[in-house]
């Protein structure tokens, strides 16, 4: 691949919802510019950007392919990214990094709940972009309503720059309103427009023409004036209204028939912006917020926008340039970590071919294999000149599981493991839950946690269990409790002995506190100590179901010892049984977590919502509309909310969200307390036995 600079280069990323043709389209490019000598396809594996095990397998992308696309002396990188809602994260990240946007629709299912993600975040990244209505190809194909379908969801106003010449399968090629020409095929052959499309292509060229006239003052003069703008004019105008975010141009293709594919990319080389066109980068400096502007000249900064393992390789990292040029076989500082990192054999990607290079300009988008500190969010940069740039924000994971290792060896990876995984993708987090303890892995939905295990087994020969996670509830009191207890144990020899006498109340704000109140000497204040570390281990294995205690005070004010028998273990054996009787006097309640959730739903789902909230114990607190969408905020406990995510998803199409956040811990209703104390006496007898 020969060398581009910082003006030939285009960083585009391909967004949709499932299934509408982004792989297929990307792999067209690839093949009718000459980088592919045949055609791949998604259902039989041999497409450039899935060539994952996963991906193939699904037939559907799992993560970002990067595809350089060669054309007109310049490079696209196109950034195909997976369209399945769980993997939301590597969407992000390639919004990033890129400099304008495909949203693909599907010319039948129109715009879909995955097209709305990523519409809201290219508003979020306000990044320019095309609205691409692609396999037009397929039966009841649809320009008119799939095209009505965007406006629905958009704040930004589309303008049609290419009509279909023909539906279904009858799509020829396009009608591009730019040059009043008929492109056949992919474009390849330029005819007149046929007559019966004429007029239509008439009145869709005026409303281009107004809408370009926009973009620039002199150009609206001349328009209202009466004047005639010229070709180059109308390309000038609409550029400006195309960067500047007030209108996306729409346009047609079927990837899988390689149809409308020469107006594309000449759109894309002339109208998106290249980097140095695209707004400087801001990235906080020595003495605050610095701009970056895209040139060779300037001071190294480059972003880690992903980061892979490769069983042959290692650790990929993806990464792109924003200032200065990276070459191979240096020495970068990763600011974010603080520390100096050697770069090898930098290399371009397509799919998982790796091209070699020896320098990357300003704007472009590589990979640097084996670095040892660097992870996804991190800044390379000059260490002369440090400078960070602020990571994207991601959704919280909401899907939870608790994950165990199959063999004792996989035991002593299982950290590792979910550390990596977890640095490869910032939707996924793991933790140990110490009231259950479980190792929770959470991640967007179901088929992520499913690859995320998937790959721990095959990229890091990590076998993993997964199961539901326990709740982790907790236990405490609700009124004063008093006891006294004394140990004693006689077996030849010096014995032992201890006596405590202890008042419980239950806390408020706080989760343990201790007093000593013995007076008079009757217990030595050494053994204090011991005592309370008998009090915390049984707070922490908890008296009603083996679950943590908490919000207790306990004083200690009385008790007897003896001068020979009485040692530390004596009065912390007492200490835990007299805590026990104490407990057991003071009415201990089960707790359970509770959540604040928000949830938005299509208004027509509202109804099967609330419905459905009423049956998992929910407190309703408010409803609202937000953008023609329903908002409901209620207080749910956790117990109800494991599966929240595949629910909500079957019950709305896939069209709701939620988000939810811990709130405070509250008494579970006796009649299910009963049966989690049942439930759970069984689990620890069962594991005594083994």
């Amino acid at each position: 691949m020969k060398e581009y600079t910082t003006d030939q280069i285009r960083n585009i990323a391909m967004v949709s919802h499932s299934g509408a043709g982004k792989t297929m389209l990307a792999e067209a490019f690839l093949h009718f510019t000459g980088a592919t000598t045949r055609l791949g396809k998604v259902e039989d594996g041999t497409t450039v950007s899935d060539f994952e095990e996963e991906e193939i397998r699904r037939k559907l992308s799992l993560s970002t392919a990067i595809l350089p696309v060669e054309y007109r002396d310049c490079k696209i990188n196109l950034l195909d990214t997976p369209g399945y809602t769980d993997f939301v994260g590597e969407v992000i990240s390639a919004l990033r990094v890129a400099d304008g946007a495909l949203v693909l629709i599907d010319s039948v299912a129109g715009a879909e709940v995955g097209t709305e993600i990523a519409w809201n975040y290219c508003d979020e990244f306000k990044l320019p972009r095309f609205v691409v209505i692609n396999k037009m190809n397929r039966d009841n194909a649809n320009f008119a309503k799939a095209l009505e379908s965007v406006r629905e969801i958009s704040d930004v106003r589309l303008i049609p720059v290419q009509l279909p010449w023909g539906e279904k399968a009858d799509f020829k090629g396009v009608i591009d309103l730019l040059t009043m020409k008929a492109y056949e095929g992919d474009g390849k052959s330029v005819k007149d427009i046929p007559a019966e499309l004429r007029e239509s292509a008439e009145a869709a060229r005026m409303e281009l023409i107004e809408a370009a006239a926009e973009g620039e003052d002199a150009l609206l003069e001349k328009y209202l004036e009466g004047e005639e703008l010229s070709a180059e004019e109308i390309l000038r105008g609409l550029i400006n209204v195309t960067r500047s975010g007030a209108y996306a141009p729409v346009f047609v293709s079927a990837g899988s028939a390689e149809i409308g594919l020469t107006r594309l990319l000449d759109a894309i080389i002339d109208i998106m912006p290249s980097p140095a066109q695209a707004p400087a980068a801001t990235a906080e400096g020595k003495d605050g917020p610095e701009s970056l502007s895209a040139l060779d000249s300037g001071p190294l900064a480059a972003y880690v926008w992903k980061t892979t393992a490769d069983p042959f390789v290692g650790k990929i990292t993806y990464f792109r340039v924003y200032s200065g040029m990276f070459t191979s076989d240096s020495r970068v500082w990763n600011q974010t970590k603080g520390v100096e990192e050697r770069i090898g054999t930098v290399h371009l990607l397509r799919g998982k071919e790796q091209i070699a290079v020896k320098v990357v300009h300003a704007g472009d988008i590589a990979t640097v294999p084996k670095l040892s500190s660097t992870a996804t969010g991190d800044t390379l940069c000059d260490r002369g000149h440090p400078v960070t740039f602020s990571k994207p924000t991601y959704p919280n994971a909401l899907y939870r599981v608790a994950v165990m290792p199959k063999t004792q060896a996989d035991s002593a990876k299982i950290s590792p493991t979910l550390t990596r995984l977890c640095e490869e993708d910032p939707t996924l987090s793991w933790y140990n839950e110490p009231a259950t303890n479980q190792t929770i892995l959470q991640g967007m939905g179901d088929q992520h946690i499913d690859v995320a295990i998937r790959k721990a087994e095959s990229k890091f020969q990590t076998s993993l269990n997964v199961v539901e996670p326990r709740v982790p509830f907790q236990e405490s009191i609700t009124k004063p409790g008093q006891a006294m207890y004394r140990h004693k144990k006689q077996t030849g020899g010096a014995g032992q002995f201890g006596e405590v006498w202890m008042r419980i109340e239950p806390l408020q704000d706080e989760e343990y506190a201790f007093s000593w109140d013995v007076f008079g000497g009757a217990v030595s204040s050494s053994y204090q100590p011991a005592i309370e570390k008998g009090i915390k281990s049984v707070m922490k294995e908890g008296v009603l179901a083996g679950f943590p205690l908490s919000k207790v005070k306990v004083s200690v004010y009385d008790g007897k010892e003896h001068p020979v028998d009485s040692k530390p273990v004596a009065f912390e054996i007492a200490a835990r049984e007299c805590f026990k009787l104490a407990v057991k006097e003071a009415a201990p309640v089960l707790l359970e977590p509770i959540y604040n959730v928000r949830i938005v739903v299509p208004e027509a789902n509202m109804g099967d919502i609330l419905g459905d909230l009423n049956t998992r114990r929910a407190r309703v607190q408010g409803m609202d509309t937000e953008k023609g969408r329903s908002v409901v905020t209620a207080q749910v406990p956790l117990a109800e909310m494991l599966r929240y995510t595949t629910d909500l998803r079957s019950m709305t199409g896939g069209r709701g969200v939620f988000t939810m956040e811990f709130s405070h811990y509250e008494v579970v209703p006796q009649h299910i307390a009963n049966e989690i104390i049942a439930q759970r006496q069984k689990e620890l007898a069962a594991q005594k036995e083994e």
